[in-house]
């Protein structure tokens, strides 16, 4: 049994009503407020009016909770101070250490994918890629993804039914990738997550398990840089 990480009880209390709305509500009411967080009505009463007072909820005239102001202006001050290779970076080496294969982000720039940042593998053999990079869009794991999972191009209902696009040999003959999307506020595409190295180690007992992990990554990602998480699914015990 894992221990109850520390905290504020009354804290966490008031963050599980914020984290109860999800984008389609309009409003929630009292009653669904506690059946979505599991707390008494008092409970919820006595945290939302502190709420308001911080403009974090809005009462309606018809007694249902809205989000607050507070919380835009929180999203615009962290999107603001964000900073891509603060948090894309740090992924990159955890996928390496996992893997032993390099680790790259990309972005679409034109008919063209770009670099934006690398990790190389620590064996002798592996996939050159360098940071600044220009590569088709077309052909490669990364490029594919660029191309499918796009909102401003294809409705999500479109996309590729796996959250995953796995390659051999498309862009060198002797090159295997794992590629899989980061979203961004919008919702935008922010770029593709990609494993890559020589088609040798890449069986398909192991494209399965960079497979998980690309996804794992990607819904991490997407989480940290305000993106919709429900774009990336198949995510074990996402939250």
């Amino acid at each position: 049994m894992s221990e109850k990480q520390p905290g504020v009880a009354s804290v966490e209390r008031a963050l599980s009503i914020l984290g109860a709305f999800k984008p389609q509500d309009e409003g929630l009411s009292l009653h669904e407020l506690s059946l979505r967080t599991g707390l008494h009505k008092s409970t919820i009463l006595r945290l939302a009016a502190t709420l308001e007072n911080a403009h974090c909820l809005h009462r309606l005239a018809d007694g249902r909770y809205q989000l607050g102001s507070m919380l835009f202006h929180w999203g615009g001050v962290y999107q603001a101070s964000l900073r891509l290779e603060d948090h894309v970076v740090p992924m990159l080496k955890k996928l390496v250490e996992q893997t032993g294969e390099g680790a790259s982000f990309f972005t679409r720039d034109g008919d063209v994918r770009v670099c934006l940042f690398r990790v190389d593998s620590p064996r002798s053999i592996r996939d050159h890629v360098h940071q600044g990079d220009l590569m088709e869009l077309d052909r490669g794991a990364a490029g594919r993804v660029l191309l499918s999972f796009d909102p401003s191009i294809t409705a999500p209902a479109d996309f590729p039914p796996t959250p995953v696009i796995l390659s051999k040999g498309e862009r060198e003959p002797d090159i295997a990738a794992v590629a899989g999307p980061v979203f961004g506020p919008g919702p935008s595409l922010r770029g593709a997550l990609a494993i890559s190295g020589p088609c040798i180690r890449f069986s398909p007992e192991v494209m399965e398990k960079i497979s998980a992990l690309v996804v794992s990554a990607s819904y991490e990602l997407t989480r940290r840089l305000g993106g919709d998480t429900t774009l990336i699914p198949n995510v074990p015990d996402a939250r």
